[in-house]
């Protein structure tokens, strides 16, 4: 099964349609397999006196609520038809979370194949139940959630008619520091909860998520803009377009070597057998007849002679013949 990669486009359109088709031909050209959005109404979701969070106070206006901020950065449903379909054109799957009731069966309208449901919806029980009553594929992210929290969310999801769940071990903080990573709880969510398991990236860099597949991510999610020094919330913490392109075709060269786990000669490996084994040769010259003992045998290169693992089956008998220095012993 392939690493699906999903290119998180999220807000970083900063309201512009222009600039989301950017980041469609960004991400098709690096190589994703689908590129996601973010979709709400914005007094839908956030009380207009809600303050921002601290990362986000520093990528944006000072003093402006997360209402104003989120109302900016907020595409209209006809645009987010508009989008879909350039998707198509480009041959890229397309993917967005809905934050709201109103923009579920607007996306459901679009027939979207995968839903995504964000770390912030894991404990909205009602959010849960509706998307899990479009009985379609979902993919859930799980920072600032505790194993009780996923094992609510898993049963409110599976209860109601949820397709196959995929879960994304991911921390909440943009960037994540390194040491708040805990990559390894990935795998004890999928032991725990027999589920499939993928990692949502918030680092800076390509290590983790790369890291992520190694140990058997089967998802991979990570924001990308088209540049780190834009204005928004989302963009500091954001892969470039090169280095989205960087971590796909990692992720490519990682899946294609983790290989089917048994160990066995390599195709590519076979012609080098003989160069750089040993074979058991004449330590110097011997006549005929002569026993083969430790002192006039030894081992060097080529390996197409008499190996030597076999070397006490060889010591003790008799040359066959007259053998040069260097000359490979036969029996």
């Amino acid at each position: 099964m392939s690493v699906f990669i999903i290119a998180e486009a999220g807000v970083n359109h900063n309201g512009n349609l222009d600039l989301a088709k950017k980041l469609v031909d960004a991400a098709k050209d690096a190589g994703a397999d689908c590129v996601k959005f973010q979709t709400y109404v914005s007094k839908n979701i956030v009380s207009k006196n809600a303050v921002k969070a601290e990362y986000q106070k520093m990528q944006t206006e000072p003093g402006e609520s997360q209402y104003d901020m989120l109302k900016k950065l907020e595409l209209s449903f006809d645009e987010f038809v508009e989008l879909n379909q350039y998707c198509k054109s480009k041959d890229i799957e397309f993917m967005s979370t809905a934050f709201d009731f109103d923009s579920i069966d607007f996306l459901n309208s679009l027939e979207m194949g995968t839903w995504k449901v964000p770390s912030g919806e894991i404990t909205n029980l009602p959010y849960l139940i509706k998307i899990a009553k479009l009985n379609k594929p979902v993919i859930l992210s799980t920072g600032m959630s505790t194993m009780d929290d996923i094992r609510n969310a898993i049963q409110a999801l599976k209860d109601n008619g949820s397709g196959e769940l995929i879960i994304l071990h991911c921390t909440t903080e943009y960037p994540t520091p390194f040491e708040d990573v805990n990559l390894k709880a990935m795998n004890a969510i999928k032991e725990q909860f027999e589920v499939m398991v993928g990692y949502s990236d918030h680092t800076r860099g390509i290590e983790v998520p790369i890291a992520a597949v190694a140990l058997g991510a089967i998802v991979i999610e990570k924001h990308f803009t088209l540049d780190r020094n834009m204005e928004g919330p989302d963009h500091k913490a954001s892969l470039e377009p090169n280095e989205l392109k960087a971590m796909v075709d990692a992720i490519r060269h990682i899946e294609v070597s983790l290989g089917d786990g048994t160990k066995q000669l390599a195709e590519s490996e076979k012609k080098n057998i003989t160069v750089v084994r040993k074979s058991i040769v004449a330590k110097h010259n011997i006549k005929k007849g002569e026993v083969l003992t430790e002192n006039n045998l030894t081992v060097k290169r080529p390996g197409s002679g008499i190996s030597p693992m076999k070397w006490y089956e060889v010591i003790g008998t008799k040359a066959v013949k007259d053998f040069n220095e260097d000359e490979m012993i036969e029996l």
